[in-house]
């Protein structure tokens, strides 16, 4: 019976979990970063902040790639950890702006204002006047156009809550817009 000893000097540690998974999360990268820190960005309507919770999110996710069982639900964590992430971000801001008075935030320059079509603003200022989860159901289900399942486990709710918060969610959208809702039931 023989024994084989590896021995690593100081220079070259064995590899830790993070390094066995750089192939694979570094592809996984790569491919989402963009579309998270769009996801995110929904979600916290700052840019900085969006970039931060996806890179927590993304931090988060290489830490436990060793347990994660299926990396095929590497999205389905991302999602997750961005929606958890824009809610610590929002919650941090509610306390912040209890404690100090709120500034007025400069308008979007004549760049943004350029580029986004009227119909487009409208869309986006009805979208971020609608309360928080039922933006979030908004964002998750028909911008990043996930199933009703993947947006439950996203939120860490039940599919008939993404149901019935996607319903008033269009309902508010609709009346916001001056449009007519579809019938009931036409929801996607």
């Amino acid at each position: 019976m023989s024994a084989v000893a590896t021995t690593h000097d100081d220079d070259h540690p064995p590899p830790g979990p993070a390094e066995a998974a750089a192939p694979a999360f570094d592809d996984l990268f790569v491919q989402r970063w963009a579309a998270t820190v769009r996801l995110a960005l929904l979600l916290v309507d700052d840019e900085a902040s969006a970039e931060d919770v996806a890179q927590e999110a993304f931090t988060g996710l290489l830490r436990q790639w060793h347990q994660l069982a299926d990396p095929s639900r590497a999205q389905s964590y991302l999602h997750r950890a961005v929606v958890n992430g824009a809610r610590s971000v929002l919650r941090r801001r509610r306390t912040a702006r209890a404690w100090t008075p709120p500034h007025a935030a400069p308008g979007p320059s004549a760049e943004e204002l350029a580029l986004l079509d009227d119909e487009r603003r409208q869309v986006i200022a009805a979208v971020a006047a609608l309360p928080q989860r039922q933006r979030e159901v908004v964002v998750l289900r028909y911008w990043s156009q996930l199933d009703e399942a993947a947006t439950a486990e996203a939120m860490g709710i039940t599919r008939g809550t993404v149901k019935s918060t996607a319903h008033k969610a269009l309902a508010a959208l609709h009346r916001q817009l001056g449009e007519t809702p579809p019938p009931t039931g036409s929801t996607r």
